[in-house]
């Protein structure tokens, strides 16, 4: 019987301070991978001795990647978990792995920038900057040293958890928690996508339509003669009601779309980016597209 493959404290701590470089070659088209990747191959080197099974690990883990930076720690240690038994036999598919990971870091993603950019460094800042102005050289150095410090613990407190929580998924493969899980990630993974896609696809066209003559009732009429106190009290009561201040209202291509369905080209947009995406189209490709259509229909006053 060969004796399992077991990553060590240390060999746990070198992917710890790796970590902390994830997104030190952040790119466009698989936005942290070449940082993640980086930060796991002490582990692959462990668990793997082949030059065929090292490959086959890291080509895995230079898919797309990308969440904040600091909550990627207990996905990195779930990964060691799944990684581990892998090496040691277990019936672990990249499916497994890859969507574990996906299911995770969006809605980790979330956590991370309320409690550390606009918690933890605010605080920390504040209280630098507090004593830097009384003059005190302390300042700046206690910011410096507390931020890191706190940093430096969360990720790896956070990724032993989440590695000792990996080995406890993975000791009951037949049971198919594992499969539940990635399943779970997975749906919850397309309703954090339908989030972002709301809230960060904006496309707005500057299209205008022909006016619409509204109807008598629908519009304030405005009196001839001089307008007394009481006739601007109703004026502004019609306003608030929603009437029109004119008989014909303009309209515009943006607006007949957002009283259809608000978001729906955003929508529209990332469903075809996702067809591009299954039809091998490079995001790269996608990014370059994107960008002269903008710049066109900018031009052309279309958006």
């Amino acid at each position: 019987m060969t004796e399992k493959i077991q990553l060590s404290k240390s060999d746990r701590q070198k992917v710890w301070w790796r970590s902390t470089f994830l997104q030190g070659s952040w790119n466009y088209e698989r936005m942290q991978n070449l940082g993640w990747a980086y930060a796991l191959i002490p582990a692959i080197k462990k668990l793997y001795t082949s030059k065929e099974d090292r490959a086959a690990a890291l080509e895995r883990h230079l898919e797309f990647f990308n969440t904040h930076p600091y909550v990627a720690a207990p996905i990195i240690g779930v990964t060691l978990a799944l990684e581990e038994e892998k090496a040691n036999g277990a019936e672990i598919d990249n499916t497994a792995i890859q969507g574990v990971k996906i299911g995770m870091m969006g809605p980790l993603a979330g956590i991370g920038d309320p409690v550390f950019w606009f918690t933890v460094r605010p605080i920390l800042g504040a209280l630098g900057a507090s004593l830097a102005m009384a003059g005190n050289v302390m300042g700046p150095i206690l910011f410096f040293v507390l931020w890191n410090l706190i940093r430096m613990a969360f990720l790896w407190y956070t990724q032993e958890l989440g590695y000792k929580a990996g080995s406890e998924i993975t000791k009951d493969m037949s049971g198919g928690i594992l499969q539940d899980i990635t399943k779970g990630a997975s749906i919850l993974g397309m309703f954090i996508i339908a989030v972002l896609v709301e809230r960060w696809v904006n496309i707005a066209f500057t299209v205008s339509l022909p006016s619409k003559t509204l109807s008598k009732g629908a519009y304030i009429e405005f009196p001839k003669e001089n307008v007394t106190g009481q006739q601007l009290h109703d004026i502004l009561g019609q306003v608030n009601s929603g009437l029109g201040l004119d008989k014909m209202q303009a309209q515009t291509l943006q607006g007949q779309l957002d009283a259809l369905i608000p978001g729906l080209i955003g929508l529209l947009l990332t469903l075809l980016c996702m067809w591009l995406l299954k039809k091998k189209v490079s995001p790269i490709t996608i990014i370059i597209g994107l960008f002269i259509v903008g710049i066109v229909a900018r031009f052309f006053g279309i958006m």
